[in-house]
């Protein structure tokens, strides 16, 4: 067996070989409560590509156990992504509800068997009932029911007859396990609720645990692939299986590492926040990474299935660099998208000594000479260029033009600076300039020296267009909140000069913008009246140069995670750390698995709860920003000490910093060891929570945007947003964000 198989094909190809499956059957099971994201990317990838690979199937079903959450956009947008990925799952797409009525049969099958029983307690009881790590838990007064009376309160429950929350299915397992998933699990809640697809059939529904094993096995499929935070619902999967005897042909569980990015949210919970909150243009806006996200930037499948493959399958969570992501759409589009000229800045250049017009024979390929293609650029006296592109006082280095320096026009000819106009206001506004005739490109004779080629058009046959300039959505590395977003993810140049033969081209279409980067017609607001393109990534190749400083290869590629074998399971005392983190702490499953099984990372966040009750907060900041320290050390002393992170969430909670100084003076800390009160008190980073402070600068926001004030006016409530981000901002993050969304929802009323 090849030594290059990721772990999850090693494990295929053992059963195989052994026979213990004749076909492989996978499958992609997404809740349809959101668009989907990159990270299902990579579960669509290893899903479908495994399956096709050893020429299996793999099923698309919708978990649609949720009828509060769920609804049909989201199903035609997880089906789009898959179908846009290049999958295809076969005749008709599965769905978690087209079960119901044997997921009930089998329900009613672990009653008569004394392996379930309805509990009436109420949510906290049943929460405190179940005990903690280190103490067991007490099974309910409602288990001794009768396997009659709990068939008749389930008959009931599904009939409609109680409120939701008055009774619950519980399994009957075992309040002392070790794995606190297995202490009397719920199978089955009430909610009345219509569903997308049900209507009002249904008043309960089961829960994840119990209709995902099932769903599992009815589907025939034979290898479950889930991420890592699954890992210890894999005791209940096993369970129900096994207990209602379905162990011929069965399926079983493997989880592999789920995709985390830097820069990036993948809750779908905070993305629902964001494009519902007005942050955002929508499920699809090119900021999102959503694959409608993506896709509408200008992404191309190619790249993102290979961002997928260069990534690998790992069993340890870690997070990639989302620069790593850039270099595979860059690296896809390279060869394969034509150069053009566009000015976004443009500067008037007016050309003293040329008379007429010319067409000049320029090349869409100028570095690629097997690729055909060229278009005739217009040529005449008055052209544009970029503003940047010139400096009447340039520093050491500066090759372009200014007014001793001459330049070349990309593809043409040879110009030299004559003299500066400028406005009343000292604003340049027009640069007059000499050609030089015998200096065209291709055909240089003229003997005269430039280090440097610059985009241009000519300014009667220019076409205006709009250009949205997208940067990443987050500033932050470990992005956690709205205060984390970056105010200038966005910007928008209304009247960018592009030549005319890119708008004559299809609309569905990619270019390179020479020397700005690639850029995708919106497939949504283009139109030939008012074209508009997306940039999708920058010419910067930061992550490559990475990889090409460690790697001697003439082309930097990622190194996939090749590992054999089973994923590593926690042992015993990560177990009990990982069930204390998400029962006791309130922890969500990735940050309790990260610190479960660091031992470091471990016993730095229980000095620091030990200082300061405040678990998920220290959690947060010791799972990503203290984790990097610690990796970025290697071993060396941190600076800063657990009873210091402390004081500094301490901070945040009693609201005299906000999240985003917080990680300011992190960093603050991380470098000089400096107490955080004693930063935050140097630097006057105390969080501005007075409205008389914060309004004034809410009035000179509003002031300076009266466009979007107007839009806003006129039903646009997502530009709510906007005028947060741009307040916040103002302040350089320290005011309450809190209160400056009040006061702005107040002030746009």
């Amino acid at each position: 067996m090849s030594e290059n198989k990721d772990f999850l094909r090693v494990i295929i190809e053992e059963d195989l070989k052994s026979g213990k499956y004749k076909e492989v059957v996978t499958r992609f099971p997404p809740e349809p409560n959101g668009f989907p994201h990159i990270g299902h990317a990579k579960s669509i990838y290893i899903n479908f590509g495994i399956a096709s690979e050893y020429n299996g199937r793999c099923y698309l079903r919708m978990d649609d156990t949720n009828p509060t959450k769920e609804d049909t956009k989201y199903v035609e947008a997880l089906k789009d992504a898959v179908k846009w990925l290049g999958f295809d799952w076969g005749n008709s797409v599965h769905f978690t509800s087209d079960y119901f009525p044997k997921l009930y049969d089998y329900a009613v099958e672990l009653i008569k068997m004394g392996k379930a029983y309805v509990d009436s307690l109420d949510e906290e009881d049943i929460r405190k009932y179940r005990g903690t790590v280190t103490e067991a838990g007490k099974r309910s007064k409602y288990s001794e029911r009768s396997i009659e009376e709990n068939l008749d309160l389930f008959l009931r429950m599904k009939n409609g007859e109680f409120k939701d929350g008055e009774h619950v299915l519980r399994a009957k397992i075992d309040m002392n396990a070790a794995n606190m998933k297995m202490r009397d699990p719920i199978l089955y809640r009430i909610r009345h609720a219509h569903h997308f697809r049900a209507g009002d059939r249904w008043s309960i529904y089961p829960m994840y645990d119990f209709a995902h094993c099932l769903s599992d096995y009815i589907e025939g499929i034979s290898h479950s692939f889930c991420t890592l935070e699954f890992e210890n619902n894999r005791d209940i999967y096993d369970w129900v299986l096994d207990t209602l005897g379905l162990k011929s042909q069965r399926p079983y569980q493997y989880e592999f590492a789920r995709l985390s990015i830097n820069y990036t949210v993948m809750s779908k919970r905070k993305l629902l926040e964001l494009v519902e909150g007005g942050q955002v243009d929508g499920w699809d806006d090119p900021r999102m990474p959503t694959i409608a996200g993506y896709r509408r930037r200008g992404y191309t499948r190619e790249s993102i299935l290979n961002f997928c493959d260069q990534i690998g399958i790992a069993k340890a969570n870690s997070t990639v660099d989302v620069a790593q992501l850039e270099f595979c759409i860059r690296d896809d589009l390279n060869t394969k998208v034509p150069r053009v000229l566009c000015v976004l800045d443009p500067l008037k250049i007016t050309i003293e000594n040329y008379e007429g017009h010319e067409e000049i024979d320029a090349p869409y390929y100028p570095h690629d000479v097997p690729k055909d293609g060229s278009r005739k650029l217009p040529f005449s006296r008055n052209i544009y260029i970029e503003r940047d592109d010139f400096n009447e006082n340039p520093p050491k280095g500066y090759f372009r033009l200014t007014p001793e320096q001459p330049v070349r026009l990309r593809h043409g000819y040879i110009i030299t600076c004559k003299k500066v106009i400028k406005d009343d206001n000292g604003n340049i506004v027009e640069i007059k300039a000499e050609y030089h005739p015998d200096s065209k490109s291709g055909d240089d004779t003229s003997g005269i020296k430039v280090k440097s080629a610059i985009q241009w058009v000519s300014a009667k046959e220019a076409k205006t267009v709009e250009v949205r300039l997208y940067d990443r959505l987050y500033s932050s590395e470990s992005p956690e909140s709205i205060e984390d977003l970056n105010p200038d993810s966005l910007k928008v140049i209304k009247n960018a000069l592009i030549e005319p033969a890119v708008i004559t081209e299809k609309p569905d279409e990619r270019f390179q913008f020479e020397r700005e980067g690639y850029f995708y017609a919106d497939p949504i607001d283009y139109t030939d009246e008012k074209p508009v393109f997306n940039k999708i990534v920058g010419l910067k190749d930061s992550w490559g140069k990475k990889t090409k400083a460690t790697q001697n290869t003439p082309k930097p590629q990622a190194k996939k995670v090749q590992v054999d074998g089973e994923v590593v399971a926690m042992n015993e005392v990560q177990k009990r750390l990982f069930n204390k983190y998400i029962n006791e702490h309130g922890l969500n499953n990735e940050v309790a698995n990260t610190l479960a099984r660091d031992e470091t990372l471990s016993s730095f966040y229980e000095k620091a709860i030990s200082s300061l009750n405040s678990p998920i907060s220290i959690a947060n900041i010791v799972a990503n920003e203290v984790a990097r320290e610690i990796k970025e050390n290697q071993g060396s002393q941190l600076k800063f000490s657990a009873a210091q992170i402390a004081e500094l969430i301490k901070m945040v909670d009693d609201e005299i910093i906000s999240n985003k100084i917080a990680k300011v003076v992190f960093e603050d800390m991380a470098k000089s060891g400096k107490n955080p009160t004693q930063i935050v008190e140097t630097k006057g980073l105390v969080q501005i929570s007075d409205p008389s402070k914060i309004s004034p600068i809410i009035d000179e926001v509003i002031a300076k945007n009266p466009d979007n004030l107007a839009k806003f006016k006129a039903g646009n409530s997502k530009l709510l947003g906007f005028f947060v981000g741009q307040v916040l901002k103002a302040t350089g993050g320290k005011a309450n964000p809190k209160i400056v969304n009040q006061l702005v929802a107040q002030k746009l009323k």
